[in-house]
C-alpha cells in the first residue's frame, strides 16, 4: 500500500499522518543469550510472555492508527529477529538485504531477504557489505542518512548509494549505547516544507554533529535522559510518533512541535537494546 494517503492532519502545524506499511517479527524466540551491545546482560532474566504482550501492543498501536502491519515468522536460534528494522532497507520498488556484523545474527539476513523477495518488490538485492538495514539507514525525502562506527560499514553506504541512486550522508556514531543510527536519531516528518528530525548530539562525532546542524537547523535535540531510555528509537507517520513512554521530556518536546506522541512500554525488549523502531521495518512502496 502506498504511504501517500493522508490519515489525519494537525491543522495547527500542518503535520499530516500518512498510511504506512510495516514489517514486524513476533518475539517468539526472544532471549538475551549473548551480549553484543551495552544493553545486553545474559544474567538478567527475560519475561518472554511480557515481551510478547508489549510487542502485541505495539502492533495494535500501528493498526489502530490505520497502518498496514505484516509479519515474518520468528526462527529458532535467532533471538534478535524480533528487531525487524535491521532486516533490510526498502525504498520504492527496491530493497537491499542486511548482512550482519556479528555471527550470532547472521542467520537473520537470509530470512529477511527471502521475505523481501516474496513481497512484490521489483528488485531485491543481497548485500555485499556489512549493513544492518534501517538500524543504520534512515530516509529523509530523497536522501539517506547512514550510520557507521559500530555495525554498518562505510562501504555499505556506497552500496546503498549505488542500489537506490540516492545521496547518502554518512554519520559517525561514537557512543556504544547508540550502536545503530536509529537509537540516536529519529526522522519525524520528511515533508519538503517542514522536515523534522530529533537526535542526541552526544551520540555523534564532532564532524557529524556539524553535518546534522547544517542539514537540520530546526531539529529537536533530545536530552540525555530521554536518549538513555531509547526515546529516539521512535516510529513516526508524520504526525503520530510512537516512542518509549519513559522519554517524558522528548514527549513534551514533540507536543510543542505539533506532533502527537504515543508512549509505549517495551521494557523487556529494551534489555536487548531495542525499542519501537527496532521492531519495525518500513516497506516504502
Amino acid at each position: 500500500m502506498a504511504d501517500s494517503a493522508p490519515l489525519l492532519t494537525s491543522t495547527a502545524t500542518a503535520r499530516v499522518a500518512r498510511r504506512r506499511r510495516y514489517l514486524m517479527c513476533p518475539p517468539d524466540h526472544f532471549a538475551v543469550s549473548y551480549a553484543i551491545n551495552p544493553w545486553m546482560d545474559t544474567a538478567r532474566p527475560i519475561d518472554l510472555a511480557l515481551a510478547r504482550r508489549q510487542w502485541d501492543r505495539l502492533r495494535r498501536t500501528y493498526t489502530d492508527l490505520g497502518h498496514v502491519v505484516e509479519t515474518i515468522a520468528s526462527e529458532p536460534g535467532l533471538p534478535d529477529m524480533v528487531f525487524a528494522a535491521n532486516g533490510g532497507l526498502v525504498i520504492g520498488d527496491r530493497a537491499l538485504g542486511a548482512r550482519f556484523a556479528y555471527p550470532q545474527r547472521a542467520g537473520e539476513g537470509p530470512a529477511y531477504l527471502d521475505w523481501l523477495r516474496g513481497s512484490g518488490l521489483t528488485a531485491v538485492a543481497a548485500a555485499e557489505q556489512v549493513n544492518e538495514g534501517e538500524g543504520d539507514f534512515l530516509t529523509v525525502g530523497d536522501m539517506v542518512l547512514a550510520g557507521t562506527g559500530f555495525r554498518t560499514t562505510l562501504a555499505a553506504h556506497a552500496e546503498v548509494r549505488e542500489t537506490f541512486g540516492l545521496p547518502v550522508v554518512s554519520l559517525r556514531l561514537v557512543d556504544p549505547r547508540f550502536y545503530h543510527l536509529d537509537t540516536a536519531l529519529a526522522v519525524l516528518d520528511d515533508h519538503p516544507d517542514h522536515t523534522t528530525v530529533a537526535y542526541t548530539p552526544e551520540a555523534f562525532s564532532q564532524g557529524s554533529r556539524e553535518t546534522l546542524r547544517r542539514l537540520f537547523p530546526d531539529a529537536i535535540l533530545a536530552a540525555p535522559a530521554d536518549a538513555a531510555v531509547l526515546g529516539l528509537n521512535a516510529v513516526s507517520d508524520g504526525y503520530h510518533v510512537v516512542l518509549a513512554e519513559a522519554a517524558t521530556g522528548l514527549i513534551a518536546q514533540l507536543r510543542e512541535r505539533g506532533f502527537h506522541p504515543i508512549g509505549v512500554d517495551l521494557s523487556e525488549l529494551l534489555k536487548a537494546g531495542g525499542g519501537a523502531k527496532c521492531c519495525t521495518l518500513e516497506i516504502r512502496t
